[in-house]
C-alpha cells in the first residue's frame, strides 16, 4: 500500500515541511522549534484569560 506524505506549514515562519519522520513537527526545522520556545520562555506569547493567583508565599516576593 502506497503511503502519502503529509505537508504542513511551520507555524512560525510559513515553510512547507513534511510532517512524517520530522523530528522539529510541527515545525520545519529544530531552528524554528528552538524560536518558538524562546518566544514562549519570554512571554512574547501567552494563552489569553484571567490571570492565574499567586500562591500567598509567592505574593511576597513582588
Amino acid at each position: 500500500m502506497e503511503t502519502v506524505e503529509r505537508i504542513i506549514r511551520c507555524p512560525r515562519c510559513g515553510k512547507m515541511a513534511v510532517w512524517q519522520d520530522n523530528p522539529s513537527r510541527p515545525f520545519c526545522s529544530d531552528k524554528c522549534r528552538q524560536i518558538d520556545l524562546g518566544r514562549w520562555a519570554s512571554e512574547d506569547y501567552a494563552i489569553a484569560g484571567k490571570p492565574a493567583p499567586l500562591a500567598e508565599d509567592e505574593s511576597s516576593e513582588f
